[in-house]
């Protein structure tokens, strides 16, 4: 099997979504990681923004987490992380886009502010979206307790990280995951409980002194 190399960086969800993804699908590969703050002189020529996570599959790279993992899901089809029916796939792909264009999104931007108003409205944001997937997981729940039914998905792998790291936000930011979010809830047991999670689970202690550091630098 030709080399795979993925570029990380401890603190980066969107690396550990990759790193899921390789270790779920079980392929062989080197993590390389990388100080975002005190980066190789050579990363440039590895990653054109500077960003990760990077995947090197030989003299090949492919970059932003959602693109690395649909790359994996064509390269190595087995086991499959996407439906095989088209609208199923679209529909997959759009709890994906939703995950980076809200939670995320939304989060990066809360992390990053200092402003007082700022971190309200933004803390608001988050709750609204938390509650409104609580409300379309809900008809799901009879199908299984992953994403999109009985088995484990790119959509449950994009989705963790942001829960993994959630005592940052309410720690430092103010933020209370709301209540009664049970088909939530569910589903984040489900997917903490496997194997690949579990191997490279970080406690909220091991973020919440990272982020502490990082945050007085802003």
């Amino acid at each position: 099997m030709t080399q795979i190399e993925l570029y990380s960086a401890m603190l980066c969800p969107y690396a550990h979504r990759s790193r899921l993804t390789l270790m779920e699908k079980q392929i062989p590969f080197t993590l390389t990681e990388i100080d975002l703050r005190n980066k190789p002189a050579n990363f440039g020529e590895i990653s054109p923004h500077g960003k990760v996570p990077v995947l090197k599959h030989g003299t090949h790279r492919v970059w932003e987490s959602a693109i690395i993992n649909e790359y994996l899901e064509e390269t190595f089809p087995t086991p499959p992380l996407l439906p095989k029916e088209p609208m199923r796939r679209a529909q997959a792909r759009l709890w994906i886009h939703f995950a980076d264009d809200q939670l995320f999104a939304t989060t990066h931007k809360l992390l990053l502010t200092s402003d007082p108003q700022q971190q309200e409205e933004l803390v608001k944001g988050l709750t609204k979206s938390l509650q409104w997937l609580e409300t379309e997981l809900q008809p799901l729940s009879a199908e299984g307790s992953y994403w999109l039914g009985a088995e484990v998905s790119l959509v449950d792998l994009t989705y963790y990280p942001w829960f993994e790291q959630v005592a940052v936000l309410e720690q430092f930011r103010g933020f209370k995951f709301p209540t009664h979010l049970d088909r939530l809830n569910q589903w984040r047991e489900t997917v903490a409980s496997r194997e690949s999670v579990r191997s490279i689970a970080k406690p909220q202690k091991f973020y919440l002194e990272h982020y502490e550091r990082l945050l007085q630098l802003l």
